[in-house]
């Protein structure tokens, strides 16, 4: 019976060895990532806005489905932007409401604004990608931004931040779009999430290896997306318009980033958890595009985030008396996350959100993972 003892206590103690040990070098990757790239966005300083003369004329490409009431809201502070010479070119992608009214009346008082109307066609289903497009062919001038009718620019300085951030050699600016703060755990979940999405876009970006950016917030030029042929090589995919061109065409010395307070534009969070997981599966389902070594180091982070909770848990279940171990190691996690999150919430306006860190990280990743395992198994969705 002591022989069968002895046995139990060393396969018991081995078991234990294995589990605080993978939650050791899981540990270890996500101090890489916190160390080693979100340190970057952390303590990277703002430039203030640049006075160049002379900035790039720019040309502010929106589509837009059935969006009347928000390009009546917002659609008058992109076209009020304190910038010497841009046009906006409003993409009326087959919209059902009194957009096309709308749009007439604003014409008539603001005449940089620039409307293409696209009409449906039983025989041709396109996605925004083919209204991106549309607007790119119209555009007059050589630097597009891009930005959603839904949006609200910070201040009247955006364009100049963004025109100011375009460069000798410079193609693509990397902006960021917050949502809108308000009650209710959905939305800090939304607004934490969109804050870890920019933590990680941008830090690589200014690692020189930029995979991703916003369509509320992103300019690049004219000669790159056609030097790139457009969207062709993910037509296919009906999300992506943003991220996917990112991915395609950045390079280490092409991407800049533009965090400027002035330059943030602030976008309607959606209200059910139903509409953020069909926003995110769109999102899951073009990162599957992303090239092979972003999506390794992508699903790499996420997946060892994830794994460290479940190891530390069935850990601390299964070993009660060495509670200690796994409760060193997750707040060595948390310090770090607090040292790096904190500076990095304080420049993308979301410092709020630091007093919740603990449960918004648990839930943030299980969601993540979660519904992108999900998303494997779901067809592509349109875009409205």
């Amino acid at each position: 019976m002591a022989a069968y003892m002895d046995v139990f206590s060393q396969i018991t103690a081995i078991a234990f060895f294995l589990l605080s040990g993978t939650c050791g070098l899981l540990l270890i990757v996500q101090v890489y990532f916190l160390l080693s790239v979100y340190s970057k966005l952390a303590f990277y300083k703002i430039p203030p806005i640049l006075e160049k003369s002379p900035l790039p004329p720019l040309s502010v490409i929106i589509c837009a489905r059935n969006e009347e009431e928000n390009l009546r809201l917002h659609l008058p502070h992109i076209l009020g932007q304190d910038y010497h010479t841009f046009e906006v070119i409003l993409v009326n992608d087959f919209s059902e409401d009194d957009t096309k009214w709308l749009l007439r009346d604003l014409c008539a008082q603001h005449p940089n604004l620039k409307v293409v109307e696209i009409a449906e066609h039983v025989r041709l289903k396109h996605g925004k990608k083919f209204a991106v497009t549309l607007g790119i062919k119209a555009a007059q001038y050589e630097h597009l931004v891009f930005t959603d009718a839904d949006c609200i620019p910070q201040s009247e300085q955006w364009l100049r931040h963004i025109g100011g951030s375009f460069g000798s050699g410079e193609e693509i600016v990397l902006g960021y779009s917050p949502y809108i703060k308000k009650s209710g755990l959905l939305n800090a979940l939304i607004r934490f999430e969109t804050f870890h999405t920019a933590l990680s876009y941008l830090s690589y970006a200014l690692r020189g290896n930029a995979y991703m950016g916003v369509g509320r917030n992103l300019a690049y030029t004219k000669s790159l997306f056609f030097r790139g042929k457009g969207f062709a090589a993910h037509m296919h995919i009906a999300s992506g318009d943003d991220d996917l061109f990112v991915n395609q065409n950045a390079t280490p010395h092409n991407t800049v980033i533009c965090i400027h307070p002035e330059a943030h534009v602030w976008s309607e969070p959606k209200t059910t958890f139903s509409a953020y997981a069909r926003q995110k599966t769109r999102h899951a389902g073009a990162s599957k595009a992303y090239r092979p070594a972003h999506r390794r180091m992508l699903a790499l982070q996420l997946i060892s985030a994830f794994l460290f909770y479940l190891f530390a848990i069935v850990t601390v279940a299964a070993y009660p008396p060495y509670w200690y171990v796994v409760v060193g190691m997750y707040l060595i996690r948390l310090l770090l996350q607090l040292f790096i999150y904190y500076p990095a919430m304080k420049k993308l306006q979301v410092k709020g959100l630091i007093w919740g860190l603990p449960l918004l990280d648990i839930a943030y990743y299980s969601y993540i993972c979660l519904n992108g395992f999900a998303a494997l198994f779901k067809k592509e969705v349109t875009w409205k």
